[in-house]
């Protein structure tokens, strides 16, 4: 369709521009030639200017990929990152044909932020769909356990497939990688009686944390990413791909709530030294 793209993942350190406009190539690469891990940051809000240069320079369809950036920003920007997004669309710079665009976050917690205003349509988006899933797992080379078993551990995460794969599909090595990561062992240390009880329920099922005195932890878990919510509604024309099973306690999903892997759930359940 002939679309001028810029692209950015600040977690991954990845940009691109894909544009007949020479001028954008140039400034992003010098933006990433002096890209450090703390002004990734800055990577991340270019990409709206460049976008806008693009639309300025003529470009009649463009589109604006940012995936994961609200880690790098901060949550206390997301709203403004979303309306600077927006900006381009309802006061461009010249006229146009389509602009779209895509933020993709892999957190909950931007999600609350994003929903009080109305600058975005939001839509959910599960892990792969099974079969998705295993034609990416046929494309790995080498020795590998066997589908089934990755598939009960991952969940269908194609992010944590990759880490699996990196580590020599040693388990253990990237449940101790989630656990320092997390810093699960401080985590679980800071919480009260009544929480740790409440935990290892929710490792059984998340849902258990939908209650009153659930909720308190419930929101924990979602700023360090290790839950996530699921819309009740389960109809395909509302999620962004395949939607979750309604409930599957072998992989950890719930009605209303999810672990984010059986792998998080497996750290989480390794720290609080409960039997799997």
């Amino acid at each position: 369709m002939n679309f001028d793209v810029v692209y950015v993942n600040p977690v991954e350190k990845e940009a691109m521009a894909e544009t007949g406009i020479t001028d954008v190539k140039a400034r992003l690469m010098e933006i990433l030639r002096e890209a450090t891990a703390n002004t990734w940051v800055r990577v991340a809000w270019a990409v709206v200017d460049m976008a806008r240069e693009i639309m300025k320079a003529g470009a009649k369809k463009v589109a604006v990929l940012a995936d994961d950036v609200f880690q790098a920003i901060g949550l206390d920007k997301v709203a403004i990152y979303v309306k600077g997004l927006l900006g381009l669309i309802e006061y461009p710079p010249r006229t146009y044909d389509i602009v779209i665009a895509v933020v993709a976050t892999s957190e909950g917690v931007s999600k609350r932020e994003i929903g009080r205003h109305r600058w975005a349509n939001m839509r959910p988006m599960w892990n792969m769909p099974r079969e998705g899933f295993k034609q990416l797992y046929e494309q790995l080379p080498g020795d590998k356990p066997d589908f089934d078993v990755i598939w009960r551990i991952t969940g269908g995460n194609p992010k944590m497939l990759v880490e699996l794969y990196r580590a020599g599909w040693n388990t253990e090595k990237v449940t101790s990688d989630l656990i320092i990561s997390k810093n699960l062992k401080a985590f679980t240390a800071s919480l009260s009686d009544g929480e740790r009880q409440l935990l290892i329920k929710a490792i059984e099922d998340p849902d258990t944390l939908m209650t009153r005195d659930g909720i308190p932890l419930m929101n924990k878990l979602l700023e360090q990413n290790l839950i996530t919510e699921i819309p009740e509604r389960r109809d395909p024309w509302y999620w962004t791909g395949e939607p979750p099973p309604q409930k599957d306690p072998e992989l950890g999903i719930g009605k209303d709530l999810a672990w984010q892997t059986p792998l998080h759930r497996e750290a989480v359940r390794r720290v609080l030294g409960v039997p799997g």
